[in-house]
């Protein structure tokens, strides 16, 4: 590979970086009950990789966890659509009735897909699982509660109209909208139901 190359590589990189963390910034301003830290990146994915984790807290409880992680190869993968992949996780704690809902599957998925539209996020080849987890005590463990939590892991490629700029920072507000819409936050846009979230555990 070229100097040259190289260095394109790693200014392409550096600028989509540099839309994750404008991407977060934007987001403080109306989600502050979102923290957010640089987590160590996968290294065998992609030529270049960035993580950032982000947990919900509402009066002093961790309701919801997220991970955000940007892959980038400028010579595209199999299964990709462009240089650029996207692979977000969350989780949140919900009341058992509402996990037990046939549907918070469907529903949940449409959290990220109108997230990701409502936001012009150019996306395609996208993937991703819903998991109801249920948590139940045995033995000495036999009186704690029931948990049940909700848990998407999705990956897309993001895509530009221009051919310029894959605007990563609307990615990030996508994946940040739709992990404070699972942990029951009060929706930004109009129309957007909102899930009441479990009691959560004490932050720390």
């Amino acid at each position: 590979m070229s100097a040259g190359r190289n260095t394109d590589e790693e200014s392409a990189f550096r600028a989509a970086v540099a839309e994750i963390e404008a991407g977060i910034a934007d987001r403080q301003a109306d989600r502050p009950e979102v923290s957010f830290e640089s987590e160590p990146p996968p290294r065998r994915l992609a030529p270049h990789a960035a993580a950032i984790g982000a947990t919900v807290g509402v009066d002093d409880r961790e309701v919801g966890w997220g991970r955000f992680v940007l892959l980038y190869d400028p010579s595209g993968q199999d299964g990709w659509d462009g240089p650029f992949r996207v692979i977000a996780y969350l989780r949140a704690e919900l009341e058992p009735e509402i996990a037990a809902d046939p549907l918070i599957g469907q529903v949940g998925w449409t959290w990220l897909t109108e997230a990701l539209d409502s936001r012009q996020a150019g996306y395609a080849a996208l993937s991703g699982t819903v998991t109801r987890v249920v948590t139940e005590g045995f033995g000495a463990k036999q009186d704690e509660p029931v948990a049940t939590e909700f848990e998407m892991r999705a990956s897309w490629s993001a895509t530009s109209e221009d051919g310029d700029s894959a605007r990563i920072d609307r990615h990030v507000a996508a994946w940040i909208e739709a992990l404070c819409t699972a942990a029951g936050l009060p929706p930004v846009a109009p129309g957007v139901a909102r899930l009441r979230p479990a009691r959560g555990r004490p932050r720390t």
